[in-house]
């Protein structure tokens, strides 16, 4: 009885190990890279307030932030080609410039891994007069 229980135990160790039950994970593939094309308005006067930013482009997922000089602004998503944010007015306090740029954010790939990376767009300068 003894040797029938190990060869059972043995045949269902090895069946789970074929079946895929490891520990191994699938690394993360390259998400869809949002592209901005423009920037409207592209500049503000210093010391503006209220200023909202409508960013053109392709490829911008439902999720997806608006980033100024790096740091991601609340975002609205309008379509695929564009979204919306309104640039805080401490950011416009003095000239200058700003890089603004489009992150679609990564997607989980579950247990057992995959998914996407987060993809950030090609990067606007917005003109401070």
């Amino acid at each position: 009885m003894r040797i029938a229980n190990t060869i059972v135990l043995t045949l269902l160790v090895a069946a789970g190990l074929a079946c895929g039950y490891s520990s191994k994970s699938t690394p993360a593939t390259a998400g869809t890279t949002p592209n901005i094309s423009t920037l409207s308005p592209n500049n503000a006067s210093h010391g503006s307030t209220g200023v909202v930013l409508t960013v053109n482009g392709t490829n911008f997922s439902t999720n997806a932030t608006v980033n100024w000089n790096g740091t991601a602004l609340t975002t609205t998503y309008i379509s695929a080609q564009q979204m919306m944010t309104t640039i805080p007015n401490a950011d416009l306090e003095t000239a200058g410039t700003a890089a603004v740029t489009v992150t679609n954010p990564g997607t989980s790939g579950g247990q057992y891994g995959g998914g996407t990376l987060p993809e950030t767009s090609n990067s606007m300068t917005f003109t401070i007069n």
